[in-house]
């Protein structure tokens, strides 16, 4: 079991890597999953992921704190958004798809924007 475990985290952490370089695939999801995997393979990997620079950029701030800056919220928004921009454009057709679409999109939106904190410049919460 521990050799899944090793293998998805690193299948999480590529995918985690190429998002946090893509504006258009999310990297903190991908990373908070390869974390986990890490966790459950092996102490040394999961000690040294959570050492990296990646991990210290994208995570470190919204697992220690439960809160983001403004700037990762917005990417994170913003790249949602996109994503599903392209899946509403894609549902012309199914009009069901494009209601779920726009309530998941709009619940998206408000948890990012009122259900996790905001850092603000000089490192407090708000």
């Amino acid at each position: 079991m521990r050799v899944l475990y090793l293998v998805l985290g690193f299948i999480f952490l590529g995918i985690g890597a190429v998002g946090a370089v893509l504006p258009l695939l999310p990297s903190a999801v991908f990373l908070l999953a390869a974390t986990y995997f890490f966790a459950k393979s092996s102490k040394r990997l999961h000690d040294w992921f959570l050492s990296t620079d990646l991990y210290k950029k994208n995570l470190e701030s919204y697992v220690k704190n439960r809160a983001m800056t403004v700037k990762t919220k917005l990417t994170i928004i913003c790249s949602i958004t996109l994503t599903m921009a392209i899946g509403f454009i894609m549902m012309s057709r199914v009009p069901i798809g494009r209601i779920i679409l726009a309530i998941v999109w709009v619940c998206h939106i408000l948890y990012f924007v009122f259900g996790i904190k905001t850092i603000q410049n000089g490192g407090k919460t708000i």
